[in-house]
């Protein structure tokens, strides 16, 4: 099978690690022929706390999907987030080179080029510089300006940056497992490519990915990224409330949550008697899926909250397209009707389109990220990298690359 029509997806979460290869048909489609979907080891909150387990991890996912598409994975596109990424604004001016005054690829990735040039202070790095749209000798709003006509180009753009250690971590884990990284793609990025739609991304849309150990919302207007924040709660604190609240084990109260949870306990209509001590060893106590939901609802609240704090100082709540949730938390009963009721908007839940071939498994919200990190593959592969502000691992900085060399042998 030929490299030069594969697209590999790497993410690596806080609770799992899903690999997922893909084909790309003559007409550019995507269809999935390897997934490999194993538990997690050695992330918090979506960061590096052991290099070995999260190798493992990654090795373990890889193989699997290997296995399953009968071929060997060289590089992928991998998935970042954690608390420590955070968005700012730039722009990049240059003169366009040719004599004819046509603008090519290499003008736009040099207008790029300049955008990146902004005070980022020494621990942190660069991870993406995303295009919001562009301007040729005054004109503005231009989507794509290569083969237009000018003397000057402007790129306004949105710069991703995050920890430098948290960076160079997650690269180094991913590359002692074997495997090239393409690009690392901030995951709200690569989510939206999954399950957000031209329309919404062009009117303006808050899309929230509500993992394990973060939740990542990430503004789309115009058809670009805005602004991003990562919020270090998830999922794994909704499971922790509920072991406390009913006095059982996590992996319990995880499992309590998958089966029973619900949002909005006024909604609730099927409140039947969950027997907690099935899900255990202990002598738990039988509690009402009303209880249950009583847990769960307040931090599930609290989430949104935080969120919203975060747009009002970005100045970005109330955008028209409303929200959109994806993660494993989204899959909740409920849900939905309490982020309307929070963010005052219009909310819908968010699942991957525009894949085919081994797609029964990551058809879900869970796996949005995964999907995207194919979608965002493909475009970069296959389109211009300068149309879209993608950047190789050598646009990742030389400072991580440099930084890599003290530890690899």
């Amino acid at each position: 099978m030929s490299n030069d029509r594969i697209v590999v997806g790497i993410d690596v979460g806080t609770t799992k690690v899903c690999a997922l290869i893909a084909e790309v048909s003559e007409d550019d489609h995507l269809e999935v022929i390897g997934t490999g979907i194993v538990p997690s080891r050695g992330l918090k909150k979506a960061v590096v706390v052991n290099p070995e387990e999260v190798i493992e991890s990654i090795v373990s996912a890889v193989s699997k999907a290997e296995q399953q598409s009968g071929f060997k994975i060289v590089s992928a596109f991998v998935g970042i987030s954690g608390a420590h990424i955070s968005t700012q604004t730039s722009q990049g001016v240059v003169a366009v080179r040719h004599p004819d005054r046509q603008i090519s690829p290499d003008d736009v990735q040099r207008a790029l080029e300049a955008a990146r040039v902004v005070n980022v202070p020494n621990d942190r790095e660069i991870v993406h510089v995303l295009p919001r749209h562009y301007v040729v000798d005054g004109q503005d709003g231009i989507k794509n300006p290569i083969g237009m006509l000018g003397h000057r180009i402007e790129v306004q753009t949105t710069i991703v940056a995050g920890a430098m250690t948290s960076v160079s971590n997650l690269v180094r884990c991913v590359e002692r497992a074997g495997i090239g990284i393409d690009s690392l793609v901030l995951q709200p990025v690569a989510a939206g490519e999954a399950v957000l739609t031209e329309a919404e991304r062009e009117i303006g849309v808050t899309l929230i990915d509500i993992g394990s150990g973060t939740t990542d919302a990430g503004i789309f207007v115009e058809g670009a990224l805005v602004y991003a924040c990562v919020l270090p709660v998830g999922g794994f604190q909704v499971s922790n409330d509920l072991a406390v609240g009913l006095r059982t084990p996590f992996a319990a109260a995880e499992e309590i949550k998958i089966r029973h949870g619900y949002a909005l306990p006024e909604l609730l209509e099927d409140d039947r008697t969950i027997d907690v001590s099935a899900f255990d060893t202990g002598d738990g106590r039988p509690v009402s899926r009303r209880q249950v939901s009583e847990i769960i609802e307040p931090r599930l609240e609290e989430t949104f909250e935080l969120i919203v704090e975060q747009l009002d100082k970005a100045g970005l709540r109330g955008l028209p397209a409303g929200v959109v949730l994806c993660g494993g938390t989204a899959q909740l009963g409920g849900i939905r009707r309490l982020a309307a009721e929070v963010f005052r908007a219009p909310v819908r839940i968010g699942t991957p389109t525009g894949i085919y071939g081994l797609t029964d498994q990551i058809s879900t919200p869970a796996f949005a990220t995964s999907v995207g990190l194919l979608k965002w593959g493909l475009d970069q592969e296959f389109e211009p990298a300068a149309a879209r502000g993608g950047l190789p691992l050598s646009g990742i900085g030389s400072a991580v690359t440099n930084w890599l060399r003290n530890f690899l042998p």
